[in-house]
Order: structure tokens, then sequence, then C-alpha cells
């Protein structure tokens, strides 16, 4: 019988992820099965709970079920990993005997997109997040592993971004947060939207003149251009989707379930080609 694996989310129609994994898992000689499963928002343990029962050897949670999923891994008997609770949501499940175990693949998975497929040099850049929700808390301390110079968060109720950026003060890297206001005279290598302002198809209000020369300028959302990306494009940025993200997250936890780590290159390409001819 094939392993089976899921992503619970609500909605799930959209989701690229069972083709990504079918995809690694074709790649790699792994023997599994992956599906969507649209869990009502009432009741998504009984739905994640459900499928393990009916032998799931793990799951991908996505919104907006990802804080329920943390508090679910923060139960008697289950565990959160450290980059779980940095982030405060989960979006890889594991089962076992002993209880499941909570991960969080969304910060590992843009830093190896940045990284890995970009070229992007994260040592001594200096970074804006902006967002102050689920999406930027994720990503923090993956980033501030890599040794930037200086992260700032900015977000619109600037007294978030200064909390979040309280939350994960630690020596070596100068982090502060704030309202975008607070950006004037600030100059940035990278600039990484993490709001939802894409989906509504609007600008985070930043002023001229923050990015560097030869800045990049990255969008979490994917699948077409947004106008965060068309306004840092239009100054000159390196501009890039989330689509990268998107696969290396995936990556990151089939090497955690099945321990092997796939190419991620190849599966980019194909997302990508897809979502061209709109598949």
């Amino acid at each position: 019988m094939q392993d089976r694996y899921a992503v619970f989310g609500n909605p799930i129609g959209h989701s690229r992820s069972p083709a990504i994994h079918a995809a690694f898992a074709a790649q790699t000689g792994q023997d599994l099965v992956y599906e969507a499963i649209l869990a009502p928002r009432d009741g998504f343990i009984e739905s994640v709970r459900a499928f393990q029962a009916h032998g799931g050897k793990g799951a991908n949670v996505t919104v907006p079920f990802k804080e329920q999923a943390y508090q679910l891994a923060e139960t008697a008997g289950n565990r959160l990993t450290p980059r779980a609770r940095d982030a405060g949501a989960v979006n890889t499940l594991c089962f076992g005997v002993d209880g499941l175990i909570g991960d969080n693949t969304d910060g590992v998975g843009l830093v190896n997109d940045l990284v890995g497929n970009l070229g992007v040099s994260l040592a001594g850049a200096r970074v804006l997040l902006m967002g102050a929700g689920g999406a930027a808390r994720g990503v923090v301390a993956p980033l501030l592993e890599r040794d930037p110079a200086a992260l700032f968060i900015a977000n619109r109720t600037g007294a978030r971004a200064e909390g979040l950026a309280r939350q994960f003060q630690r020596g070596g890297v100068e982090i502060a947060g704030g309202g975008y206001d607070d950006l004037s005279g600030r100059v940035f290598d990278l600039m990484i939207n993490a709001t939802s302002a894409s989906l509504a198809g609007e600008l985070p209000p930043l002023p001229e003149g923050i990015q560097a020369d030869g800045a990049w300028a990255y969008d979490m959302m994917y699948g077409r251009e947004t106008p965060f990306m068309a306004w840092a494009g239009a100054r000159g940025a390196r501009v890039t989707d989330g689509l990268g993200m998107l696969v290396e997250q995936a990556a990151e936890s089939f090497f955690i379930w099945r321990g092997v780590r796939p190419d991620t290159a190849p599966v980019i390409a194909a997302v990508r080609a897809s979502l061209a001819v709109g598949a």
C-alpha cells in the first residue's frame, strides 16, 4: 500500500501541492500518494485525526489552519519543533506512534529560494520585511540565521511590527520594526512582501528611495506580477514572485517525511510553465 500524505486547507482546490509532491515522488522513486483535503473551517482537527487514523503518514497545512495545527501540536503527547515555535504556526505534520510533530518549513523555503535558486547574498544585507502577520513571523528566524546586517519589519500598524521585532531580538543583527513612515531615510538590499496587499491588488505605502542599487524585490505571492513587483521593477530592482518559496518549502516537508531531498529546479520550471498556460 502506498504511503498517504495530504494538504489540508479551505479553500484547497487551487493547491499546487499534489502536483509538486507527485513530481518529487517520481523523481526520487518514492512510493506515495498525496492528496488535497478540504477541511471544514470548524472541523480541521477532526479531519486531521481521521486522516491519521486511516493510515496518513504526514500532512501539510495551509490557510486558514496553520494556527490550529500549532495548537494541535502543542497538546499533550505531541510536540513542536523550534522553528514552529518561532513561527507561531505549523505547516507540516508528521504522524508517529508517539503522537504528532508540528514543524514549519516556510522560512527555510524562502531562504533556500533566495540563496540557492536566486543567488541572493543575505550575509551583511539590509533586509526589509513587509507585514507582521503569520507569513512574516514564519520567516524572521531563518532570515536572521543568515546574518544580515539589519532587518526592519514594516507594517501598517507599526506597533505590531515593533512587537514582532522585539520577539526576535538576538545578538549580532540590528532588528527593528515600525510603520511605513519609518522607512524614510533607510535603504535596503532585499525587500520582501509578506503582506496580503498583493491579493487585493494593492501596493504597500512605500516611500521613494528605499532600495539600494541592485536590490532584490521578493513577493511571496506567485503566479502573476503584483503591484509591488511592478513598483520595484520600475525603480530598477530585480524582482521575483514566491513560486520558488512554495516549491522549496514543499521540498523541506518531503525531506522531513521521506529522508530524501528532491531537486527543486525542474519542479519550479514545470509549475511555472503550467501557470503560464493556465493549467
